[in-house]
């Protein structure tokens, strides 16, 4: 007996996935601590065109596909949601590391200091 041809996407089920690669796109951006215009520049095209990936208001070719996920580190996969995520790795975010820059620069007694203070809040949120 032959099988059925699979159904045909409606417009409504392709506007869903592309809302929803666009969550991704946005998610490994901010995990990454990129702002768009910072994506824009890495991917070579404009920050408009980022934000219109991110609210899935257009089509991204496969090229686009392997440029982002090189970019942010993941499978092909992982960025279409075909796969879960591979690794929980936390990636900092420029902030943080921002502040861990002019942390470096503080004479070792208040570096001290401020550890404590981070310590005691941290496990004071346990």
């Amino acid at each position: 007996m032959p099988s059925k041809p699979p159904r045909r996407k409606s417009a409504q089920d392709i506007d869903e996935l592309l809302e929803q690669l666009g969550a991704r796109i946005a998610r490994y951006r901010k995990e990454r601590g990129l702002s768009q215009a910072e994506l824009a520049e890495r991917m070579g095209v404009s920050q408009n065109l980022i934000s219109a990936y991110e609210v899935g208001k257009v089509r991204i070719g496969a090229d686009t596909i392997v440029a982002l996920a090189r970019t942010f580190k993941v499978s092909a996969d992982e960025l279409l949601g075909l796969k879960p995520p591979t690794h929980d790795d936390a990636i900092p975010s420029r902030r943080l590391l921002r502040r861990l820059a002019r942390f470096d620069s503080l004479p070792r007694r208040r570096q001290d200091a401020l550890l404590q203070t981070i310590d005691a809040v941290l496990q004071a949120s346990a």
